[in-house]
């Protein structure tokens, strides 16, 4: 477990700002009461159209980062590249940073609650992955 002041951060990267936005809010909302992880919406171009955008992720990952590593949950294929691209460079994110393989909100919600709960980016983001297997039958 991880200090509340060094939280695994969390980066929501959709291809619609408003998605992105209200995605962390229910994430951080269900996340319960008490100090919540660090989370930073991504999404959309820096004009406000519908796309990614490398600045803004980088952004994003700087805003949230605390030292614990950063979990980066995308939304669609392109974000996915984007997000492989940044971390390619090496130089573009935070030391720590991963893409996580997840459904977006779902893995976001589990995300956002165990970094909440102090766990590590290791427990994160098999947290977050581990939303595909939430049935809803």
């Amino acid at each position: 477990m991880t200090a509340p002041d060094k939280a695994v951060g969390i980066v929501l990267v959709s291809h619609s700002q408003d998605v992105a936005e209200s995605v962390a809010r229910l994430a951080a909302g269900l996340a319960g009461g008490g100090a919540t992880a660090p989370v930073a919406a991504a999404g959309g171009t820096e004009d406000g159209g519908l796309g990614t955008s490398s600045e803004l992720i980088s952004a994003a990952a700087a805003q949230v980062d605390r030292g614990s590593g950063v979990a980066v949950l995308v939304d669609l294929g392109s974000a996915v590249l984007t997000v492989k691209a940044l971390l390619a460079e090496g130089d573009e994110l935070p030391d720590g940073t991963r893409l996580v393989d997840a459904p977006f909100v779902e893995g976001a919600v589990a995300a956002v609650v165990s970094a909440s709960a102090g766990a590590d980016l290791d427990a994160v983001v098999a947290a977050a992955s581990e939303a595909y297997t939430y049935h809803k039958e």
